[in-house]
C-alpha cells in the first residue's frame, strides 16, 4: 500500500510549479487542470482544486493492488464500518472514518480510465 496525502489548493498550476521545484517528479494530470499527481521516491503527493473545501485542507488517502472487498472486511473485523466500494472515474475506492472521525480513502486506481 502506498500513501498519498491529498493537498487542497487554490491554484494547481502553482502549487505544482512549488512542489515541482521542492524536487518532486512531474505524473499524472487531468485535462481540465484540476488535479495533478507529484510522485516522489517512496509516494506521491495529489494536488486537487479546492473549490468545495478550504484551501490548504489536507486529505489522508492510500493506493493499493489489494482487493477493496478484502480491505473493507478487515477493517470491519476490527471495528471499523467502511462505507461501499465505489466505481469512480479514476477506478474504484472505498472511504472509512479513522477513530477521529476523519474520513481516509482507499484506491485501486486504473490509471487507464484517468490519465
Amino acid at each position: 500500500m502506498r500513501v498519498v496525502p491529498i493537498r487542497y489548493t487554490a491554484d494547481v498550476a502553482a502549487s505544482r510549479r512549488f512542489y515541482l521545484a521542492l524536487g518532486l517528479a512531474e505524473g499524472a494530470r487531468s485535462r481540465p487542470g484540476t488535479w495533478v499527481e507529484l510522485p516522489a521516491a517512496e509516494g506521491m503527493l495529489a494536488l486537487h482544486s479546492a473549490k468545495d473545501v478550504a484551501p490548504g485542507t489536507c486529505e489522508l488517502a492510500f493506493e493499493t493492488d489489494e482487493p477493496l472487498e478484502d480491505v473493507a472486511e478487515r477493517l470491519r473485523r476490527a471495528g471499523f464500518e467502511p462505507g461501499p466500494v465505489l466505481d469512480e472515474s479514476h477506478g474504484r475506492s472505498v472511504r472509512v472514518r479513522d477513530p477521529d472521525g476523519v474520513w481516509v480513502q482507499v484506491n485501486a486506481l486504473d490509471r487507464d480510465l484517468y490519465t
